[in-house]
């Protein structure tokens, strides 16, 4: 469960623009020692494409395909941001699904094991299908 997650339907560029606009209107910011609008959150808008044609038998032909769009927040030394209170619990929360983010990535590359832990955070879960199902990523 992810509080606020959403699903809409959308049915061209103009409407995607509004929920991706709507989307990051939530997106949490604060101001640390490093950063005056420092991400507080990860941000990933799925967008799913979907595509029903007919071919000259009038079968049907069903296209899908998925892309993450994900903004991470970045990694922090409580030291160099000088966080506290709120901004040091969201700095914990933040470190701590990046580390489940690379545990996962590590668990993939090794091989060796047959558990991967995508359970281990929201943010992995949300991903599962980007990291370890039959898709191709690009991370930048």
């Amino acid at each position: 469960y992810v509080k606020g997650l959403s699903n809409v339907v959308v049915n061209d560029e103009a409407t995607i623009n509004k929920v991706m606009e709507k989307g990051l209107k939530h997106r949490t910011t604060g101001a640390t020692l490093m950063n005056e609008g420092s991400s507080r959150s990860h941000s990933i808008f799925t967008v799913v494409l979907e595509m029903n044609r007919k071919d000259e038998g009038g079968k049907d032909h069903f296209t899908m395909g998925k892309l993450n769009l994900v903004d991470l927040a970045g990694s922090e030394r409580q030291s160099k941001t000088g966080a506290s209170g709120d901004r040091l619990k969201e700095g914990c929360k933040i470190n701590l699904s990046l580390s489940a983010l690379g545990n996962v990535i590590s668990a993939l590359v090794d091989g060796k094991g047959k558990h991967i832990p995508y359970r281990d955070s929201k943010l992995t879960r949300l991903l599962q299908d980007s990291l370890g199902g039959n898709t191709k990523t690009l991370m930048m």
